[in-house]
């Protein structure tokens, strides 16, 4: 039988250690999607945008993310930067790790084409 004294520490062993595991194994969810940001940079016949896509996770790099992009023109953009790969779908980065709190940005001159997060994964251990 455990004594009082002892209770209390098996007490808070135990809870320090959950507390110990949330913390590290903790997830990222839909609360912290990537998010699309376009800024004019530039006007005239063509004007100029600058895409920024933000990983909101505090914890875990963001991988393979796509973007719906209706008709984009692969002709705008270096691939490596942001790839059609199907009607309305492209990738960042050629898919490659956004890490936690990270942007990445790119340019193009054209009307304003509408971006948004189409898929992505989080890589949590």
């Amino acid at each position: 039988m455990l004594t009082k004294p002892a209770f209390k520490f098996l007490f808070w062993i135990l809870t320090f250690s959950s507390l110990a595991q949330h913390g590290k194994g903790a997830k990222c969810g839909s609360a912290n999607s990537p998010t699309i940001k376009q800024t004019q940079v530039g006007s005239g016949n063509s004007p100029k945008f600058m895409v920024q896509v933000q990983n909101n996770c505090p914890m875990c790099p963001v991988i393979d993310i796509h973007l719906k992009c209706s008709n984009f023109s692969q002709a705008l953009v270096n691939p490596r930067l942001f790839k059609v790969v199907a009607s309305n779908d492209c990738v960042i980065n050629g898919g490659l790790p956004l890490a936690p709190s990270q942007s990445f940005s790119f340019n193009y001159s054209h009307p304003k084409y509408l971006l948004y997060p189409k898929t992505w994964f989080f890589q949590c251990e």
